[in-house]
């Protein structure tokens, strides 16, 4: 019986080339001649083999119809078109059962952590009201008060001032000229004519200078100019699914503002917060961007079983170490509210938050891997996929776990430098409050970014190999 290879329509044209050129019966061998028959062979057969020769072409006659059928009956190879095989909604069903529990803990936690009816946190410290102003002019001189002249020559060891002319643009003083003056230190900004700058106003006096301060220079428009191109660049190379995962990160930046936030400022437990917050933001953003299929559910399970392990790693070895979580910043907010917080539990809380986004790349890339090497060799067992997805994560792993420590050494930099100018051995300066916080940082938000490689790589190569070549190849949507 003439049977054709199980992975032909898998594979399309390219398998079913080889049996283009056979041109024999049904009862025939199957094995293919490589090499013209001898002279001998062409030669006219008798008379008593030609009747069976006709007889043959009759019969082969109707054997090119089933050809130009996509899915002929009876050939043994319906699992590569059609609907999901039994299997296939097994898997379904079961990752429906591990992830609706999870999304609805996650909305869970998010409803009962928001600080309803709770007035918005305030500092306990007056911060004052932005005002927007213009430098016309600056002058540097000896520090006097306003009305004051200099008489003589300055000590030799006094420090110079900076007097700026302002025309406030908005406020209570708008349009109306003022004069500031500042002490020249290293850390004091250098402003000049032109410089768009805010103000700081008190809610004094709007004609006395006493009443506001200069706090910092305006950015808005450079920052958009910025925000905008990042936009464009994204949407031009990834189209629609670059605008999905604009969305994605937009409302990221919204569970962020409006429940992270406002939720730890109330007093309810960072950690907890942070878990809940880093869920939704990880449903949210995994599948709106890579759309509602089975590889977006792996690389889903995959991020949280490691947001897990990094989670119980930063808490078991910054107690281990002692860590308070209580840095400059910190201790600055603290004093702002007015009212203890869980200060190493915000400690936590960051190393969840600033995992997530390098776990999300690591657990997509991984299932897309895994699933792309099904779809081009329909054939590999979900081992084969496993070892040549792992391959690839070990290339991965090394630039994800780059990456990571190379932000947190940046956003350490400062603190880096300022410990290095204190004279003492490499061991104290490591052992230091800021820096060991940042190590606990790094090397358990590295230690989950290398589980989730196996991990993600051994669920994916799992249900990819159970996964009909249709649902493979991205029909599934």
């Amino acid at each position: 019986m003439n049977r054709r290879d199980i992975s032909d329509d898998d594979t399309g044209p390219i398998r079913r080339v080889t049996e283009i050129p056979s041109d024999r019966s049904p009862g025939t061998s199957r094995s293919p001649r490589r090499t013209p028959p001898p002279e001998g062979a062409r030669r006219p057969r008798p008379p008593a083999q030609r009747p069976r020769q006709a007889e043959s072409g009759r019969r082969r006659a109707p054997e090119p119809k089933p050809d130009p059928e996509p899915t002929p009956v009876g050939h043994g190879h319906s699992h590569g078109h059609g609907p999901a095989s039994p299997a296939s909604r097994r898997v379904r069903l079961l990752l429906m059962w591990l992830l609706i529990p999870l999304a609805v803990a996650t909305v869970a936690g998010m409803i009962l952590l928001y600080p309803w009816n709770k007035d918005p946190a305030k500092s306990v410290f007056p911060q004052g009201t932005p005002v927007s102003a213009t430098v016309t002019g600056t002058i540097t001189g000896p520090c006097l008060a306003e009305g004051q002249v200099q008489v003589g020559e300055p000590p030799p060891d006094a420090k110079p001032c900076l007097t700026s002319e302002l025309a406030m643009t908005d406020g209570p003083g708008a349009g109306k000229p003022l004069k500031l003056t500042l002490p020249i230190e290293p850390s004091t900004p250098r402003f000049a004519a032109g410089d768009k700058v805010v103000l700081s106003y008190n809610g004094g006096d709007a004609a006395n200078p006493a009443s506001f301060q200069i706090v910092d220079f305006q950015r808005g428009t450079p920052l958009l100019l910025l925000a905008g191109l990042f936009a464009l660049a994204v949407i031009v190379l990834g189209r629609w699914q670059g605008l999905a995962a604009l969305i994605a990160l937009g409302l990221s930046f919204l569970v962020l503002a409006f429940f992270v936030l406002p939720s730890i400022l109330a007093g309810e437990s960072p950690l907890l917060v942070a878990i809940a917050g880093a869920g939704a933001i990880m449903f949210v953003a995994l599948y709106l961007t890579h759309g509602l299929s089975a590889r977006t559910s792996v690389a889903v399970l995959g991020t949280l079983m490691s947001l897990v392990l990094i989670g119980v790693l930063s808490a078991i070895f910054s107690a281990a170490a002692s860590l308070t979580g209580l840095d400059d910043s910190t201790s600055q907010l603290i004093g702002s509210l007015g009212h203890g917080i869980d200060a190493r539990g915000l400690l936590l809380a960051g190393v969840v938050i600033g995992a997530l986004g390098v776990l999300d790349d690591v657990t997509v890339t991984q299932t897309s891997a895994v699933w792309e090497l099904r779809r081009a060799n329909p054939a590999l067992g979900w081992r084969e996929l496993y070892g040549a997805g792992l391959r690839i994560g070990r290339d991965h792993v090394g630039s994800a776990v780059n990456t990571l420590v190379m932000a947190y050494a940046g956003a350490a930099l400062p603190v880096l430098l300022y410990t290095s100018l204190s004279g003492v051995r490499l061991g104290s300066i490591l052992g230091a409050e800021d820096i060991a916080q940042e190590i606990v940082r790094t090397l358990a938000g590295s230690v989950g970014i290398v589980a989730a490689v196996p991990v993600t790589t051994v669920l994916a190569a799992l249900i990819a190999s159970r996964e009909p070549q249709s649902l493979v190849s991205g029909k599934d949507g």
